[in-house]
């Protein structure tokens, strides 16, 4: 996105994190203590060191967000009293940051544009990450609501958008904007390189690719995998990181139908995603329209059918319907035959995965997408020749 406005002739500074996800770790190369500047496609970028847990549980992630908040609140008042921008962009997650972003710019009386990838309080809520106390939920909703306040408030599919407007956010002000897929994810006319790599002799592959944590509920694939541990022509392969893989491998320990890899590198997408006779997509019953997977528009891009653990009333579901197979979450048996059937109709398999690329095509055009939100953005500030100012406030 920032890359993107720089390329079309805007100014734009971008306030990050350290890269740490998902290991929750520092990557090599940037200090645990001093800021790092850089230029990266022409979009100036400052990541801002901050407290990462090692071990990531209620308190020390709220620590986490806000040790990153209030560096964001710091660096972004500083940089605006330098050179006062002509809007300024929050993207939720984090809320917290979101929240000191839409204080910078009401402050100096600038308009703000706040992008909410999915709803962390309510996905806490679901998901049980902070507890069942109606005083903690209380306060994690009122926190949010200071959050989705702005000249715009958009959000990546019509479930979304439909939650804000339940937030009190008037309808005027939401926007959908959707994640896109990558341009160079396409289906692959050969074997993928990981075939040999990885030495997979199985003739199909039911591939899961992302974060391992509470939202994604990945344990349901081991307990599919068990129940196809008969069939010899199908391997399981879960790549990814996250505060929830040692807990999935020991889990898979004894099954020989799985492999646990780690997430792999980004310029090689097209080629894992090649890997797979079907992808695996499996979520949490209540968090699926709180979230749109942005895995999603790749899957549907790589040409192959997607087996979701969803309720059919959803974005989510009705995203899949004729590109996938839906069963309910939380029933591992349902996958597993929903997984079986599709390896025993290759003309279903190839149907569903035609029609993916397609839906991909129509609705997930990066190029298309990001040209609607330079639109809406400079319809905001009135004006196209701004220099706008974005602050990636995610500290995952």
């Amino acid at each position: 996105m920032a890359e993107m406005l720089a390329a079309a002739g805007h100014q734009v500074r971008v306030i990050c994190s350290t890269p740490s996800y998902p290991h929750w770790k520092v990557l090599p190369g940037y200090g645990r203590f001093r800021l790092a500047r850089a230029i990266e496609n022409g979009v100036k970028v400052i990541r801002l060191p901050h407290y990462v847990p090692a071990v990531p549980n209620g308190i020390r992630r709220l620590i986490h967000l806000a040790s990153f908040a209030l560096l964001a609140l710091l660096v972004l008042g500083v940089l605006m009293v330098r050179r006062r921008p002509n809007a300024v962009v929050a993207i939720v997650p984090s809320t917290m940051a979101a929240i000191v972003a839409r204080w910078c710019a009401k402050l100096f009386r600038l308009p703000f544009w706040v992008h909410v990838q999915d709803l962390e309080a309510e996905m806490a809520i679901a998901t049980g990450q902070i507890g069942r106390s109606p005083l903690t939920i209380a306060a994690a909703r009122a926190v949010q609501r200071l959050a989705l306040r702005g000249d715009r408030v958009s959000s990546i599919s019509p479930a979304m958008c439909a939650h804000l407007a339940e937030k009190q956010v008037s309808r005027h002000e939401i926007v959908e904007f959707r994640n896109w897929a990558r341009p160079d994810v396409a289906p692959i006319d050969r074997p993928s390189p990981y075939r040999a790599e990885w030495e997979v002799e199985h003739r199909f592959v039911a591939l899961y690719s992302g974060n391992i944590a509470a939202k994604q509920g990945v344990e349901i694939i081991a307990q599919a995998a068990r129940l196809l541990a008969h069939r010899r022509d199908l391997l399981f392969v879960i790549c990814g990181d996250g505060p929830h893989k040692p807990a999935l491998a020991e889990s898979i320990a004894d099954c020989d139908n799985v492999r646990l890899f780690d997430l792999q590198p980004a310029d090689r997408l097209a080629d894992l995603l090649g890997l797979a006779s079907v992808h695996l997509l499996p979520q949490m019953a209540g968090a699926a329209d709180l979230v749109l997977p942005s895995k999603l528009p790749n899957m549907l891009a790589s040409g192959r059918p997607v087996v979701a653990t969803v309720d059919q009333n959803t974005d989510l579901g009705r995203e899949l319907s004729q590109c996938g197979l839906i069963v309910p979450p939380h029933d591992a048996q349902a996958l597993a035959d929903a997984i079986a059937r599709l390896l025993d109709d290759e003309g279903l398999c190839d149907e569903l995965g035609r029609n993916g690329q397609q839906r991909a095509a129509e609705r997930w055009s990066k190029q298309a997408i990001l040209e609607q939100f330079e639109r809406e953005l400079c319809a905001v500030v009135d004006r196209r020749d701004g220099d706008l100012e974005w602050s990636v406030l995610t500290a995952v």
